[in-house]
């Protein structure tokens, strides 16, 4: 079956205004980061044994003796910034991009990691906010959120109910961790959208490969505690296994997904132009590339410049990619992001003239790190 070319018809980003840098918590906490390898993050990110045992490990190896883990900057909501106000700048961004106001809005999918409010997602108040009209659905995927997100969205349009479908996705981790758990160091906030519409022949998105995550279930988990002025909160933990369960699935759920993704588009890895993957660490660009074989110049890391914002790391990774220059009009371009309790989930999309909303507040002089060379591209 011949399916209508849709895909990405603008793309845009929003962070929160507060700028983290490693010298924060060196003069806030700087016994914590003496004490570093004994805390939280240090052995969420640590050898399993005394040497590398794949390609994970090997990779991970040069930041071990970094307490950041490589972590060099984070977003952080200031007061007055939510989820919802990092997802209606986004949408409104992309909208403004692709030129279309909100009664052009068919459908809008919004994917929250995690939603401002216990037991409902935040699609219905962000459509409240944008002033839309059409159904608001929420989608959850975890960190594979944007994939699975934009594969939806293309079959709705595809199937012909919907012309253009909005897309939200956000992650604003800063809100279930503790300034002082190490843990924070690793984490950070910030949010993307984009347009999905039909596109000129040939266009968009040409195959799909998603499996679930069950063999990570129980690796992430939230409770929800007293902070000290007797307010409830959510707080994220993870397991003491959490590195060996990543370290030893992780190459398989990426050949899988992306192999599976090829296959489907009918295409081979050599003529993927470019490569998206969900850089949740400072190493895992690299090791996607050491494990598929391919040529680091074919992806990019935006990790030095956000830390892990989960789902919101594919569309960083997009734009800042389509923003240097390093994705052109009909580029073959394969996205890959993986989420604990979730789905591994990989896209291979033609890309078009996908219009770039503007460079968030406070990135004008920032950078994106190589992933091969360490090397610093402007932005």
């Amino acid at each position: 079956m011949v399916h209508p070319p849709v895909g990405i018809r603008s793309l845009a980003v929003s962070f929160p205004r507060v700028i983290r840098r490693n010298d924060y918590y060196i003069e806030k906490y700087p016994e914590l980061v003496t004490q570093a390898e004994q805390k939280s993050l240090a052995k969420m990110f640590s050898l399993v044994g005394d040497i590398p045992s794949n390609e994970f490990e090997l990779e991970m190896m040069p930041y071990l003796s970094d307490p950041f883990r490589g972590t060099v900057e984070r977003r952080v909501l200031s007061p007055g910034e939510s989820s919802l106000t990092l997802e209606y700048r986004a949408a409104k961004d992309a909208l403004d991009a692709a030129k279309l106001s909100t009664d052009d809005v068919d459908i809008l999918l919004v994917a929250s990691f995690l939603p401002e409010q216990i037991g409902f997602g935040n699609a219905a108040f962000l459509a409240r906010e944008l002033g839309l009209q059409c159904g608001a659905w929420n989608l959850d995927a975890t960190c594979a959120s944007t994939p699975v997100s934009l594969q939806t969205a293309c079959a709705l349009v595809q199937a012909g109910g919907y012309r253009n479908a909005l897309v939200v996705i956000s992650c604003t981790y800063s809100r279930f961790f503790d300034e002082d758990d190490t843990l924070s160091w690793f984490f950070s906030d910030g949010a993307g959208a984009f347009v999905v519409s039909s596109l000129k022949p040939n266009q968009g998105i040409l195959g799909t490969k998603t499996i679930n995550t069950s063999i990570l279930c129980d690796q992430f988990f939230f409770k929800l505690m007293e902070d000290e002025q007797g307010k409830q909160r959510l707080r994220m933990h993870v397991t003491k296994g959490i590195n060996k369960a990543i370290s030893e699935t992780a190459a398989s759920l990426l050949h899988t997904c992306c192999e599976g993704a090829i296959s489907a588009a009918g295409i081979t890895l050599e003529e993927i132009d470019f490569f998206i993957f969900n850089t949740a660490s400072a190493w895992f660009a690299s090791f996607c590339t050491r494990v598929l074989g391919i040529d680091p110049e074919r992806t990019i890391n935006v990790y030095p410049l956000y830390a892990n914002i989960g789902p919101a790391l594919t569309v960083g990774n997009l734009y800042h990619a389509a923003q240097l220059g390093k994705i052109h009009e009909n580029d073959l371009v394969l996205i890959y992001a993986f989420g604990a309790a979730s789905s591994a989930s990989a896209s291979v999309i033609r890309w078009g003239d996908v219009v770039l909303g503007p460079v968030p507040v406070n990135e004008t002089d920032s950078t994106v790190k190589n992933s091969e060379t360490g090397s610093i591209i402007p932005c």
